[in-house]
């Protein structure tokens, strides 16, 4: 078992930028696959980033490339987004979550086994 609590989200205005943390415990989580998605009221959850267990390979959805980074430190049991030129379309909660497959890095919800709680992105105009 691996429990993930996001940490980093508030209120930033247009522009701005935030870094969401995402800190495991339970288990290490430096052999699980990783990534970031979203889900604004009333609309599914939306995949964001993810990133190999070994840092070595990433993806990411287009609405974000370019402006989202997504990283982990596996000494610190972390992983994190960093969200530059925050727009008020990012306003959401957002969601770490963990794979624990050996496979590539994949993109959906359902391939993804541990979620943490969310932590509330808000991005004002």
């Amino acid at each position: 078992q691996v429990q993930l609590v996001e940490s980093g989200g508030g209120l930033v205005q247009a522009g701005g930028s935030l870094r969401l943390s995402c800190a495991a415990s339970g288990r290490t989580l430096s052999r699980y696959n990783t990534g970031w998605f979203r889900q604004a009221p009333g609309k599914e959850r939306e995949f964001l980033a993810t990133i190999s267990w070994s840092g070595s390979s990433t993806y990411y959805a287009d609405s974000v490339k370019g402006r989202f980074t997504i990283s982990r430190d596996n000494a610190k049991n972390t992983v994190y987004l960093q969200m530059n030129s925050l727009k008020p379309e990012d306003t959401a909660v957002y969601y770490c979550a963990a794979d624990r497959q050996k496979r590539p890095p994949r993109m959906g919800v359902a391939d993804y086994d541990y979620w943490g709680q969310g932590t509330q992105v808000t991005v004002s105009s």
